[in-house]
């Protein structure tokens, strides 16, 4: 009876290795139509979750984050993005701007400037968290990254044919 539980065990843990395993990708040996697939088939929850991980290991290669500071520097970064993820979210485009009287116009240019400067004042603040954590050169060149990333994602968009009442403005 107890070499049978045993085996049992053995074979629980074997079935639920695999299992996660399974579910583990190598995202750089995929091709791109294997990586879209995998990512259209995953729950919204999991393709944020996917996407942070890929952004916060791509942040702490490109700026070679010591080994001893990586966690710290993963659950700061990945703080900062909710921050200023939800600073964006505050905007909402109106889209059609020839049919936008001039009070409308302004009064979005307006709120455009105020979550523009709520985004700055954002970074300043976490600029000085991430000193207590990477070098000031560091600080600098995640905020260039950042803005790399965001002019690729953006010309992606841009070759992709798209429903233009599915875009999303930010400031």
């Amino acid at each position: 009876m107890k070499k049978i539980l045993y085996l049992l065990i053995i074979l629980f843990f074997t079935s639920f290795n695999s299992f996660v395993q399974a579910q583990k990708y190598d995202w750089k040996t995929m091709k791109p139509d294997q990586r879209k697939v995998i990512i259209q088939n995953m729950s919204p929850r999991e393709r944020k979750t996917v996407l942070q991980e890929f952004r916060e290991n791509m942040m702490v290669s490109s700026l070679a984050v010591p080994q001893n500071t990586q966690s710290d520097f993963k659950t700061l970064y990945s703080e900062y993005q909710e921050k200023q993820n939800s600073i964006k979210s505050k905007f909402k485009s109106g889209g059609d701007y020839e049919n936008m009287s001039d009070e409308e116009a302004k009064k979005q240019l307006n709120e455009s400037f105020e979550v523009g400067q709520q985004l700055l004042d954002n970074r300043k603040i976490y600029a000085e968290k991430f000193l207590k954590v990477i070098k000031p050169q560091q600080v600098l060149q995640m905020y260039h990254t950042e803005g790399k990333m965001r002019n690729k994602i953006i010309e992606k968009k841009q070759d992709e044919p798209q429903d233009p009442s599915s875009q999303r403005r930010r400031p």
